[in-house]
């Protein structure tokens, strides 16, 4: 394969060793997302992914979760269940590499990444710097007080968590 023609999808990022964060991918990311190897995908959107993408996961045998139903609307901010939902399996490292991933890899992404961020003990000034850096110019304060507010104490850490949570 020939590594020039690898295209991270928008918003890419590395989160923690095989803990990636982006965008959803379109028909010219599916090469570099192949080859970080996602064994499973968190998808935090209100929406299904488009169908494309869907036959990707299906095709690269992807575990799918579905995470982002619970909310209202695409603006309103994730709920606290959908976070600890999925902190519960960003700490199972059998469920790696693993990817969160919503429409743009802003907001949805950036408020959980933020919330794992605060489980990890960053402080906030470092957690909002991370979070502004994906959002742009599109930050939006109430994921901010989300992250602020998000108690840690709701995620269970499990016996043999990733090596990464406690630095």
């Amino acid at each position: 394969m020939n590594y020039q023609n690898l295209i991270p999808p928008i918003n890419f990022g590395y989160v923690e060793e095989n803990l990636y964060r982006f965008g959803q991918p379109n028909e010219l990311n599916f090469p570099f997302v192949e080859k970080l190897g996602i064994k499973t995908i968190l998808w935090l959107a209100l929406e299904e992914p488009n169908q494309k993408f869907l036959n990707f996961i299906d095709d690269q045998e992807i575990q799918f979760y579905h995470l982002g139903a619970g909310q209202n609307s695409s603006t309103d901010p994730i709920t606290e269940e959908t976070i600890v939902d999925s902190l519960n399996i960003i700490l199972d490292v059998t469920k790696y590499p693993l990817a969160i991933v919503c429409n743009v890899g802003r907001h949805q992404t950036g408020t959980l990444v933020g919330c794992l961020r605060k489980l990890q003990g960053w402080n906030l000034s470092s957690i909002f710097d991370e979070y502004r850096r994906f959002a742009g110019p599109k930050v939006r304060l109430s994921n901010e007080q989300f992250i602020e507010l998000f108690d840690t104490d709701l995620v269970s850490i499990p016996l043999d968590p990733p090596k990464w949570i406690y630095r």
